[in-house]
């Protein structure tokens, strides 16, 4: 499914915006200093990550994204069918799929996931929930389907950026609502880190249901908000944060 140029430049400020909320912290807390960035658009995140510290990115995408109009250089930028396997070769600190799954066909979701996890032991990953909508859309899942199909493959979940973001304006609420860290077990256990699963797994976030109209379909998820957003709001700002090292600007 081809993207126009303006399809990624109406988004790109938002997707800068978002990735420098998030990024810098996770590239912190995953030690990372190589990053792939799998569904890349025009390279968005790739190129925050590099402004971020890492020293190395690859982004890889459909051969529809026009070259001069990456963010990053183009020898950084693979051109692949998302819905085939991805061997590069090498591996890499850290994974990027934001955004993306709900574009492939249900199909595809092993493969993609299978890609993700051979390149590298942490994956920053989100994806559409069912409602939320968007240009071709066709496989839109609750938080928790992809919880579970990260952990057939062995990757634990770390809700540790949502309740950071979460209101935070100049986040995109897509990302708010839906990014999740996972790591290879092996891996979560040489970083330190614990298992950190959500207190509530599928949420629906304010501004996004603002964006949508207040569709009807929606309404019944919104009861899923108050005790994963108020009651335990503080408490996992407060996890977070530690993990995450605060806020970062």
């Amino acid at each position: 499914m081809p993207y126009t140029e303006h399809f990624f430049e109406v988004r790109e400020a938002g997707s800068v915006n978002s990735a420098r909320r998030i990024l810098p912290a996770v590239l912190a807390l995953t030690r990372a200093s190589s990053v792939l960035d799998v569904g890349c658009g025009i390279g968005t995140w790739a190129s925050v990550a590099l402004e971020c510290g890492a020293t190395e990115v690859t982004g890889v995408d459909g051969d529809w994204v026009a070259l001069e109009a990456l963010a990053v250089a183009p020898d950084l930028f693979v051109s692949h069918d998302l819905c085939t396997p991805l061997d590069l070769g090498r591996g890499f600190d850290l994974a990027l799929c934001l955004e993306v799954a709900e574009h492939l066909p249900a199909g595809a979701a092993d493969t993609l996931l299978s890609s993700l996890t051979r390149h590298a032991p942490a994956v920053l990953f989100s994806a559409a929930i069912p409602f939320q909508g968007g240009r071709h859309h066709v496989n839109e899942q609750w938080q928790s389907h992809w919880i579970g199909r990260f952990a057939e493959l062995g990757f634990g979940v770390h809700d540790v950026v949502r309740p950071v973001v979460w209101t935070d304006p100049a986040v995109e609420p897509w990302y708010a609502q839906n990014t999740l860290l996972f790591v290879e077990h092996e891996r979560a256990a040489a970083l330190g880190l614990d298992p950190e699963p959500p207190a509530q797994a599928d949420v629906v976030h304010p501004g996004l249901h603002t964006i949508r109209h207040a569709q009807p379909a929606l309404k019944p998820s919104l009861q899923l908000l108050p005790r994963a957003v108020r009651t335990d709001s503080r408490r996992l700002r407060a996890a977070a944060r530690s993990r995450l090292g605060g806020r970062r600007g």
